[in-house]
């Protein structure tokens, strides 16, 4: 699969006969390194099988989830809408996704009509460089050795282009070693490896909605893992989402760089949280994000 197909395969769903809720999808989960799906990999498609059950009016503007068991991937999910409420204003829906008859995942999501009203946005940092002075992973892992710490082939291959994203960190990743002080917060400059291509079922709104969902949990634990100086590729490191949230203020392009300025909460008893916006390129604020994971060392 190229690396352009990555994002459409995954928001790509086929509408089922639904067995528990109003209306039913089934998707199948992106090839990684890992027996377990990435989380973004359910937080996206449950996206995409929630904006397609609401009025073309509604835009969805908040979305909770938890985690509750690891899905496999190549095997189906299953996600099914649930029509809590369509009022004047807002809609509400509830999502639950199984795979092999047990649910994994599930959502609450919230929609709203827009209306006109006074406007506030916090701004990005002033001095994080552009994403073109920076290495991309493929250019950071290119003379990297495939045994450092846990890093096989298979995950540099990964990291460098199996994602669908290219990921351009400041101040440095965290794939090999934390990279750059031991701070509590980074930068990540994100942006598809080829424009989205158009998904059936999805707008051109919509997809970018999802796809905004879909990269967000890539990166979110990062920060954590950055001031506790706890490599990705560390021997040992076992990491999990847990619960994820997001607010969707404003609708803007994934196509063009978007930079997601991300912050470590909290860590204690093998969790961390971690919180992020995301800032188009001139500043706009599209979307912030929650998220905590489990985090552990054996």
């Amino acid at each position: 699969m190229s690396t352009s197909e990555v994002v459409t395969a995954a928001l790509t769903l086929k509408p089922v006969d639904p067995e528990h809720f109003d209306q039913a999808y089934v998707g199948t989960p992106q090839p990684c390194p890992w027996p377990k799906a990435y989380g973004g990999d359910l937080v996206g498609p449950a996206t995409a099988a929630l904006v397609r059950s609401v009025p073309g009016d509604r835009a969805l503007h908040s979305m909770h989830s938890y985690f509750l068991r690891p899905a496999e991937i190549g095997a189906e999910v299953r996600y099914e809408v649930e029509h809590l409420r369509d009022g004047r204003g807002y809609s509400t829906r509830h999502l639950r996704a199984y795979q092999a008859g047990k649910v994994v995942y599930t959502a609450m999501a919230s929609f709203h009509v827009g209306e006109t009203g006074q406007e506030y946005a916090t701004r990005p940092p002033a001095d994080v460089p552009g994403p073109e002075t920076l290495p991309s992973s493929a250019e950071y892992l290119h003379d990297r050795s495939h045994g450092t710490g846990t890093m096989t082939a298979a995950s540099k291959e990964y990291w460098s282009h199996g994602r669908g994203f290219d990921m351009r960190h400041v101040p440095g990743p965290v794939y090999l070693r934390v990279e750059g002080p031991r701070t509590p917060y980074q930068a990540v400059w994100v942006r598809p490896f080829d424009p989205l291509r158009p998904v059936d079922g999805l707008t051109g709104e919509q997809l970018h909605t999802a796809a905004l969902a879909y990269v967000c949990d890539y990166t979110i634990l990062e920060p954590i893992l950055r001031v506790l100086g706890r490599p990705w590729a560390e021997p040992g490191l076992v990491t999990a989402s847990l619960d994820h949230a997001m607010w969707f203020h404003r609708r803007g392009s994934v196509d063009d760089w978007l930079l997601y300025v991300q912050d470590a909460v909290a860590a204690d008893s093998g969790r961390g949280l971690g919180a992020g916006r995301f800032f188009t390129r001139d500043g706009r604020h599209l979307a912030t994000v929650a998220q905590e994971g489990m985090i552990r060392t054996s």
